[in-house]
């Protein structure tokens, strides 16, 4: 990791749950972080709490204004790209099927097209995610070679903008012209990714943390439901493990990579709930809410054996531990202590 010191870095979907971990986290090694979203999506929100404004540079703006993201990443002349800014809500994607593809799918071309006009940039890393293939309710898992897809528009979304960065790559950052064009074009697709300071409406986690802050029971959706559980440092270290192999070693590492659980992890949605409120036990729990909701896929689950293989990356905490880091930082979090200490000490801990 000190390879990362100095480096400078651009960042989409800085201000969200997941970008502001891996802000903290690369602030913390010593990169030089140049962000770009939209405003803070929740409040309160861990972009605000951890004080990132102070410690990165944070551009303020719309991934579907191409201009103003071409601006801002020529003016940061980053050596590494990662984008992992989005609508990232399936519910919400049934509200605004126009909105999500707009960001989803035309923020990564915008994206790429920025890259393009930016000759500093070496690496590029588009994050996706597991739901982005063809669900055909398998019981084992996806490999990254396997068709892709999408019921709902989220998905769909997320799959086309794998297609844009695999026609990306192979009409302008071809591997095989690497001394042309210098640029290495990777996809990385995780789990349902969880941790402390997720506000999101309409998650699992952050309904149970709102509801139970509030001395209320929460209400779930699909208690069978069958999802790859992970901790938000999980998926950011492989993120950051595959930027710096694109950037050190170039080609070799452009393609697609999931990053998922084990797979004991992917458990039911009623068993993450129990599990939750075991450890926590003043929570007063949970009712099953059975009225009609949009289609959500039942089970899915990632193979993440290559890499585990080509990598060397693995999970290091299990479900149960990620689920204890959560009711740690939400506990630190009602007794108002300094959040952005608390997210260094969980990342030093999975780190060591």
């Amino acid at each position: 990791m000190n390879s990362w010191r100095g480096k400078k870095v651009f960042l989409t979907g800085h201000t969200g749950f997941k970008g502001a971990w891996l802000s903290v986290w690369l602030d913390a090694l010593g990169a030089k972080v140049t962000g770009y979203a939209l405003k803070p999506p929740t409040k309160p929100s861990l972009f605000e709490l951890c004080r990132l404004d102070r410690r990165v540079k944070s551009n303020i703006g719309d991934i579907r204004d191409a201009a103003k993201v071409r601006k801002a990443m020529l003016a940061a002349a980053p050596e590494i790209v990662i984008h992992m800014a989005a609508q990232p809500l399936v519910r919400e994607s049934y509200r605004a099927p126009a909105e999500t593809y707009e960001t989803n799918v035309m923020g990564t071309v915008n994206l790429l097209e920025a890259v393009r006009a930016c000759g500093s940039v070496r690496a590029v890393v588009n994050v996706t995610t597991d739901k982005c293939y063809e669900n055909k309710e398998h019981l084992r898992g996806y490999k990254e070679g396997e068709p892709l897809g999408g019921y709902d528009p989220y998905s769909s979304s997320k799959a086309c903008s794998e297609l844009v960065t695999s026609a990306y790559r192979n009409s302008f950052f071809n591997p095989a012209d690497y001394k042309k064009h210098g640029v290495a074009l990777a996809s990385a697709r995780a789990g349902n990714v969880i941790g402390g300071g997720d506000w999101a409406a309409d998650r699992l986690i952050p309904d149970m943390i709102r509801a139970a802050l509030k001395g209320e029971k929460v209400r779930i959706r699909n208690p069978r439901a069958i999802r790859p559980w992970q901790h938000v440092l999980e998926p950011l270290a492989g993120y950051l493990l595959l930027a710096e192999l694109l950037y050190t070693h170039g080609p070799r590492y452009a393609g697609a990579w999931n990053f998922g659980p084990d797979a004991g992890d992917a458990r039911d949605v009623e068993w993450i709930v129990k599990r939750m409120f075991a450890a926590w036990p003043e929570a007063p729990g949970y009712v099953i809410d059975k009225g009609r909701h949009p289609h959500e896929a039942h089970f899915l689950k990632l193979d993440s054996s290559k890499a585990r293989r080509e990598l060397g990356w693995k999970p290091r905490w299990h479900i149960g531990a990620a689920i204890d880091k959560i009711i740690d930082w939400t506990r630190a979090y009602a007794a108002k202590e300094d959040i952005r200490k608390v997210c260094l000490e969980q990342i030093s801990e999975y780190a060591d």
